[in-house]
């Protein structure tokens, strides 16, 4: 054991698995791409896919510029920030440490985050954005609403972290709560698909769908196991309670679909698995076992109802950001502050455990700081760039296919498919799988 002040040392154990962990939250992203791309129509699948591709170089040289030196530098004041010590990662050398893994390595592992964080949002607003404004839009929001997020519940000198004491082990408000009020903001400022509860928006391409997922699934080890920074107890818990709270989900899911529609479909799998693995991220290191899998059951079964909500309340959040990140990011946020235990916290405990309503407090306020700062920057954010050069695309480009319009280019060139025919695009609509509550109005 090292004395307490005993300066840090490189522990090429946790280095190497924290190495391995960057490298499966960075699949995470192309994973996502897949997911997307199968769950929208095949007139814009490629643009869906580039959404997610081109968040990974936008948000790599933001992060790399100033990103990282603002999220985890120096706080400048109040735990709202921190500061421009280490801009273009000056300052930092091979020999830098951050606990026991050198600080590249940490500032890499977290840029993934950043990364997949952004990418998210674009499912929200599939099949109608300018892809020059989302680019724009994806250096702008991690800069001003990424980065303080995740100084104030990832930083030690944060304020959500320090000073009001909530737990997040893995980004349950930085990544879910985040993406999934941003993603609301920029849906209600783009408004509806052209079609939007007229007409069947099925996805075109379900194993598609199930690769992205279990592509997501694989790199969510990483994502939590790795929040450890360590080859660790710790590290083996969160990755034992992230494949229970994944199936509870995808078990949660499929029981509502059975019992409510008198089917158990693939999307359903899909979307169950990762609202569980959704919820379970923030509460990973804090929940034993079984609140894993009561978490994860409780993200599959309300994240189900609540991807309908949309058509009731009538927003466009186009693959569901809303219904499965930011609800399955809430509930795995609150439920901290009720199956917390203090074997996995080192402290805090939550109500089931003896340690009364206070941490459920905290929670629920980190809950709704983040949503609505998020929420309130994201729109601010979108609507300056909807003045200067404009977010919607173009109703003919919409109508025609953004593959063709934006890429000049087709994902599938089977005769007049390839061509972005509104028509053949309505037949094949018309003679698919029957919908479910996920792409017809409830």
């Amino acid at each position: 054991m090292l004395l307490a002040d005993s300066p840090p040392t490189l522990d090429s154990g946790d280095t190497a698995w924290l190495l391995a962990c960057t490298a499966l939250v960075l699949l995470m992203t192309p994973a996502l791409a897949l997911f997307y791309g199968g769950m929208v129509r095949t007139k814009s699948v490629l643009n869906m896919i580039m959404m997610s591709f081109v968040s990974i170089a936008v948000v790599t040289v933001v992060w790399l510029l100033a990103g990282y030196s603002l999220a985890f530098g120096k706080d400048a004041g109040w735990g709202l920030i921190g500061s421009l010590d280490h801009l273009g990662m000056a300052g930092i050398t091979p020999r830098s440490l951050t606990g026991h893994v050198p600080t590249l390595l940490f500032a890499a592992f977290q840029l993934t985050f950043a990364v997949l964080t952004a990418a998210l949002i674009s499912g929200a607003i599939a099949d109608r954005a300018k892809f020059g404004s989302w680019v724009a839009f994806t250096a702008a929001w991690t800069l001003l609403v990424y980065v303080p997020v995740a100084h104030w519940v990832f930083a030690p000198d944060g304020w959500i972290l320090k000073d009001l004491g909530a737990l997040d082990f893995a980004g349950g408000t930085v990544v879910e709560v985040n993406c999934g009020a941003s993603g609301l903001a920029l849906a209600l400022l783009l408004g509806p698909r052209l079609g939007f509860k007229k007409e069947a928006m099925r996805p075109h391409n379900l194993p598609l769908v199930l690769l992205g997922a279990g592509l997501l699934w694989f790199g969510w080890f990483g994502f939590n196991g790795g929040s450890a920074l360590g080859a660790n107890g710790l590290a083996a818990a969160a990755v034992l309670n992230t494949q229970a709270a994944g199936c509870a989900g995808l078990l949660g899911w499929l029981l509502v679909e059975k019992r409510r529609d008198g089917h158990a479909t693939t999307l359903g799998a899909a979307s169950g698995a990762v609202a569980g693995l959704v919820a379970i991220t923030p509460s990973c290191g804090s929940v034993d076992l079984l609140g894993a899998l009561v978490i994860g059951l409780a993200a599959g079964l309300v994240c189900c109802y609540a991807v309908g909500w949309k058509f009731r309340l009538n927003y466009d959040d186009s693959l569901d950001v809303v219904g499965v990140h930011f609800v399955a990011g809430v509930i795995g946020t609150l439920l901290i502050g009720l199956f917390a235990t203090a074997a996995m916290t080192g402290g805090p405990t939550g109500l089931l455990h003896g340690g009364g309503i206070g941490q459920f407090g905290k929670q629920l306020v980190a809950v709704l700081v983040v949503a609505g700062y998020a929420f309130a920057a994201t729109y601010g954010i979108g609507r300056a760039i909807d003045r200067l050069m404009g977010f919607r695309a173009a109703p003919e480009h919409e109508l025609t296919g953004l593959d063709l319009a934006v890429h000049a280019e087709t994902a599938y060139d089977h005769g007049v498919l390839g061509h972005g025919s509104a028509t053949a695009h309505a037949s094949l609509h018309q003679h698919g799988a029957p919908a479910s509550d996920r792409t017809r109005p409830a």
